[in-house]
């Protein structure tokens, strides 16, 4: 008989998403409960981000403080079934699954928008400064290094911003990446 399994969503303490993720790995394979557990996920992006010695790449977790669980909790009755509730009751570093002793399972259409987002962020590297149009801001990097300038368009896919510089007393536009400029003064 094949189990219904189901999302749900993991308390995890802070700063421990992924500890709990990989614990949970590791037991389905040791305690034998792939019948029962399924995927776990904890979504992140990847940010860009300007640091001394240069742009550094690092991971942000989506939903920090959660992990996500696909598990057979509930019987066809809505009884919880003892082994799997154990099993999740005994991770490390956790709180708690959402809903307490009655978990919450998720709907189909928050699963597909996790999945999804987790998707979309996860195959680029996202630039972790926002500029809006009309913003002002100072090129600290270039051949316009030093010059200031009016954000004109904002491509966050691409990292890119379009800003209006005047040079030579005339306006001019030129793109750069986010991590080139910085916010005016």
């Amino acid at each position: 008989m094949e189990l219904r399994k189901q999302w749900f969503v993991l308390h995890a303490m802070s700063g421990q998403e992924s500890k709990v993720k990989q614990n949970i790995e590791a037991r389905i394979q040791r305690e034998e409960m792939s019948a029962y557990i399924g995927r776990v996920l904890v979504p992140t992006e990847k940010i860009s981000e300007l640091k001394p010695g240069g742009k550094k790449e690092t991971e942000k977790k989506l939903y920090p403080g959660y992990v996500f669980v696909e598990a057979a909790l509930y019987d066809d009755d809505r009884q919880l079934i003892p082994e799997s509730w154990a099993f999740i009751r005994s991770v490390p570093n956790t709180i708690g699954l959402i809903g307490g002793n009655r978990p919450v399972t998720l709907t189909d259409r928050e699963v597909e928008d996790i999945l999804e987002q987790a998707d979309q962020r996860g195959a680029g590297v996202r630039p972790s400064v926002h500029f809006e149009p009309g913003e002002s801001v100072r090129i600290k990097e270039g051949p316009f290094e030093g010059t200031s300038g009016i954000v004109e368009e904002v491509a966050p896919d691409t990292g890119k911003i379009k800003i209006s510089v005047s040079i030579f007393g005339r306006p001019n536009t030129v793109e750069l990446e986010y991590w080139q400029v910085e916010r005016g003064e």
